[in-house]
């Protein structure tokens, strides 16, 4: 039975990073442990929030887990809060690497052409220090942009700038990529690259209209679930832009998005 580790921050009120993923990986059958980069009050959107930084937790910690031996099938990153964080968790990843272990990292910094509130260049620098480590990694388009250095544009790109991205965030580090939400000549789909056989393909997606926060987390377990239970890249990334789509559709009606879906409500469309 594979088994991974989550490092992310963890979020007091709303279904995001951990507590969106921590379910799903569960019910997919995949033991899930966690490492938290930070405890956040709430999600950022609500305008205001405070947090906790656990860099001196993780220092701990790692030495502790090298000692008693613990390893991991796969790692998964997220939001990193200081450059010691990025170093520390890099580092690790590294190490697991080494031993056969598989590095997911979702770069989150921003959508919609911005950065997430309390989040800036510094932070998109520690995530190209993530990416560089990565197996596989996933941005969606925005954060595809601040870390290549690529101008956002609102109409989107076309098929040969959305394989020029896939090759920058390869040339970063990363092993393979995948661009979500991004409008490729004109229509919405997620694009990736697979350095196993080296095939770019993209898929497209009916956009659902209105933001949930936490989809890109949702996305991002139901893909890692089906890679670690043999699926390929290409059919992982379409089921997990079905399921995102049904949980969207499913809590149209929610009037608190900020607070994410109610993923234990959805686990039946897994």
């Amino acid at each position: 039975m594979k088994q991974i580790l989550l490092i992310n921050d963890i979020a007091g009120y709303g279904k995001v990073g951990m507590a969106a993923m921590l379910p799903i990986l569960s019910y997919m059958g995949i033991p899930a442990y966690n490492l938290p980069t930070a405890l956040v009050s709430n999600t950022l959107d609500y305008g205001e929030f405070t947090q906790l930084d656990t860099t001196d937790y993780m220092r701990k910690t790692f030495p502790i887990w090298q000692r008693l031996g613990f390893h991991f099938d796969a790692i998964c990153t997220g939001l990193m809060f200081s450059e010691e964080q990025a170093r520390l968790v890099a580092g690790y990843c590294r190490e697991q690497a080494n031993d056969g272990c598989i590095i997911f990292v979702d770069p989150v910094c921003g959508d919609g052409g911005h950065l997430y509130h309390g989040i800036g260049e510094p932070q998109v620098q520690l995530m190209r220090e993530m990416v560089s480590v990565a197996h596989l990694t996933f941005p969606n388009y925005t954060e595809a942009c601040f870390l290549t250095g690529t101008p956002w544009r609102a109409e989107g790109v076309n098929r040969k700038e959305a394989c020029q991205m896939l090759d920058s965030l390869t040339a970063i580090g990363a092993r393979s990529a995948l661009i979500t939400s991004c409008i490729i000549d004109g229509k919405n789909q997620v694009c990736g690259f697979n350095h196993y056989n080296g095939e770019y393909f993209f898929l497209e997606y009916e956009e659902i209209p209105g933001l949930f926060h936490g989809t890109g987390d949702i996305f991002s377990a139901v893909l890692i679930g089906h890679l670690l239970n043999g699926r390929s890249l290409k059919e992982s990334t379409q089921h997990a832009m079905d399921v995102v789509r049904q949980m969207i559709w499913r809590n149209r009606d929610t009037e608190d998005r900020c607070r994410g879906i109610l993923i234990e409500r959805c686990l039946d469309l897994l």
